[in-house]
């Protein structure tokens, strides 16, 4: 046959925590031929050759010249560029090269906070590495806008291996897919690795969310030792927005809605600003249709990463129409935005006596929760527990706060 070759990863004097390989096959090439140029070359060379030589051999590929460029790569980064190089030469043979589980981890809860979620492009594992340390609420490997589409075929594997091979630290392990068909090849990837939270982009109808179910129960049935996901839908069109209820109550797995503004304002004809009256409704629609159906909104990202002022501001606006939590494309957002979802004083000290008053009825068998003259409903006791949860949370109060009472 004549020579074929393929490329998958990233080289160039900015690149860091990445790798570049190349694979050359055809006539006139005998045996495993490797060319490698790494800055851990001292320390690390030997492994990497020798990790290289066994993905040849897993995958069958017994004459081929292979040159890597390496700036620091970790191991499950190199499994997926090869991989990825591989798979683009048509010689996996269906198989894939996994990497061993290097952490236990447990299944996200339902009802957890979702206050913020950081974006990190699913092509680029420098981000990943560390991201956890600024403790996002939900970290998201981002498969979709942030992946250019020569690239995602190789970020599907990147984010496979990540999903298995870095530490949380405890954040919601979030993927989110592209637009079906696309997406399905995501989810064939990404569900077997016990991801917590699929992020469906650019949801219109709820039959499309029952497409995405339909795939999820074949995958989860062929990987019955894996997580069932939760599902955050995307609300980001006019129709999405008028649909959201039905939206919403589309799957069990829904947990949230979100709203993106950046393609909601494309929409409709206009543009978005800071103060936010072209995007009013629709964000009260959402907020109204995640209540409704009993579970979360989630707000749009605030796309100035300098304006830390302008961010409290939109949180607190958030806050005020009901969201629950904000995107975030930078780690310094974080900080800010759960500052500012944090109860305030006068929310805390009614949320105690809601809670106690609850408590109260407990002990005493009461059906009923009264605070005074005023009938307290079910949804006002989780509110206020929640407030409760969350002032733990942020260290607003210790875990002795009912003996202070």
């Amino acid at each position: 046959m004549s020579i074929k070759t393929s490329e998958a990863g990233n080289k160039g004097d900015k690149i860091r925590s990445d790798c570049w390989v190349s694979l050359k096959v055809g006539d006139g090439i005998k045996g495993v031929n490797l060319n490698l140029e790494s800055k851990v070359k001292v320390l690390y060379g030997d492994s990497i050759k020798d990790l290289i030589f066994d993905m040849m051999k897993f995958f069958g590929i017994e004459d081929v010249e292979i040159e890597m460029i390496d700036t620091g790569a970790l191991p499950f980064v190199i499994m997926a560029r090869i991989e990825a190089a591989i798979k683009r030469l048509g010689l996996d043979k269906g198989k894939k090269y996994l990497p061993s589980w290097e952490y236990e981890f447990k299944r996200s809860e339902r009802d957890r906070f979702r206050r913020s979620r950081l974006y990190l492009p699913g092509d680029q594992p420098k981000f990943f590495l560390n991201a956890a340390i600024h403790k996002p609420d939900g970290l998201i490997l981002d498969l979709e806008d942030s992946v250019a589409p020569p690239a995602k075929d190789a970020a599907r594997i990147l984010v496979r291996n990540a999903l298995r091979s870095i530490d949380f630290k405890g954040a919601e392990r979030m993927v989110r897919i592209n637009q079906l068909p696309l997406g399905y090849e995501d989810l064939e990837e990404v569900i077997p690795q016990k991801v917590d939270l699929i992020l469906i982009p650019k949801v219109e109808f709820p039959e499309q969310i029952k497409e995405i179910d339909r795939k999820v129960d074949e995958i989860l049935k062929e990987n019955p030792d894996t997580f069932d996901p939760y599902y955050m839908p995307i609300i980001e069109s006019a129709a999405g927005v008028m649909n959201a209820y039905s939206i919403a109550k589309a799957s069990k797995r829904i947990v949230a809605l979100a709203i993106g503004l950046e393609d909601y304002t494309a929409d409709i004809g206009t543009q978005r600003t800071n103060e936010g009256r072209e995007s009013f409704f629709a964000r009260s629609m959402l907020v109204n249709a995640a209540k409704a159906a009993g579970i979360q909104a989630i707000d749009t990202v605030f796309s100035d990463v300098n304006d830390m002022e302008g961010l409290r501001e939109s949180v607190i606006e958030a806050k005020s129409l009901g969201f629950d939590g904000k995107g975030c494309i930078h780690p310094r957002q974080i900080r800010v935005i759960h500052e500012a979802f944090a109860p305030t004083e006068k929310e805390i000290e009614k949320a105690k006596k809601i809670v106690l008053a609850f408590e109260e009825a407990e002990r005493k068998g009461l059906g009923v929760v009264s605070l005074g003259s005023k009938m307290i409903d079910p949804p006002v006791v989780k509110r206020a527990l929640r407030t409760i949860n969350l002032a733990l949370k942020e260290g607003l109060i210790n875990e002795n706060w009912r003996d202070e009472q």
